[in-house]
């Protein structure tokens, strides 16, 4: 049994039409999927069967097994169609890559160990063991995240290791990552952010991202800091 994870592909592909591969109860395997399932600290799409919402998913091997509610009624080998709930993907790829050139610029710069990420659709976080006061390099991180983000760096993906569904992100000059998320196709598409600084518990830093009320570009906004 084989599973394409079309995300990786084509993240901006919003409707599938695909075959049932295995059901166990309602538990079901698809032959083709555009459904991400949390993963990284990325949150699950919101994705629907028939129109008939998910209730969770769940990574086993290189197998995403999706659950649907009781007396779904479907069965192996049927025909459907998925759909995601498309602005939420687009916002979760946005800031989810914002997050990642935040946490990359972060690394190279300073001996910081990540401890945690979430990307929600509206803010995500990365937390960082340290007892240094996080907000006081907050404005190197922004300048150079600006000038990635100015750049309109195109942004590379592919298999690290195929057997095993291994991803990276790469930008050439920049950086090359290992990341299995969903990605936008440039830096300029992922645009300008807010940074708040959180103290969530002994020697650890969290700085929270957050994109400015309906930004779009980032030709139409400024980066902001903010410290608690």
């Amino acid at each position: 049994m084989k599973m394409e994870k079309l995300f990786w592909f084509n993240p901006y592909q919003h409707t599938l039409h695909t075959k049932i591969a295995s059901i166990k109860g309602n538990d079901i395997v698809l032959e083709e999927t555009i459904a991400y399932s949390f993963s990284g600290g990325q949150e699950s799409d919101k994705a629907f069967i028939d129109g008939i919402q998910i209730v969770t998913s769940r990574m086993e091997g290189v197998y995403i097994i999706y659950t649907l509610p009781e007396d779904h009624g479907f069965y192996e080998g049927q025909m459907i169609t998925m759909t995601i709930d498309w602005p939420r993907r687009y916002r979760l790829m946005r800031l989810h890559f914002a997050a990642e050139l935040i946490l990359e610029i972060v690394t190279q710069a300073y001996a910081y160990q990540k401890v945690g990420a979430h990307i929600s659709e509206s803010k995500a976080r990365i937390d960082f063991k340290t007892d240094t006061n996080i907000s006081t390099i907050f404005p190197y991180i922004l300048e150079t995240y600006n000038a990635v983000i100015l750049s309109d760096y195109r942004i590379e993906t592919g298999f690290s290791d195929m057997l095993t569904q291994k991803r990276y992100w790469k930008i050439d000059g920049f950086a090359k990552v290992p990341c299995g998320g969903t990605h936008v196709k440039s830096t300029a598409e992922v645009g300008f952010v807010t940074l708040k600084r959180a103290h969530p518990g002994k020697s650890i830093e969290r700085i929270e991202i957050k994109y400015s009320e309906d930004i779009l570009t980032p030709s139409s906004h400024t980066s902001i800091i903010q410290s608690s």
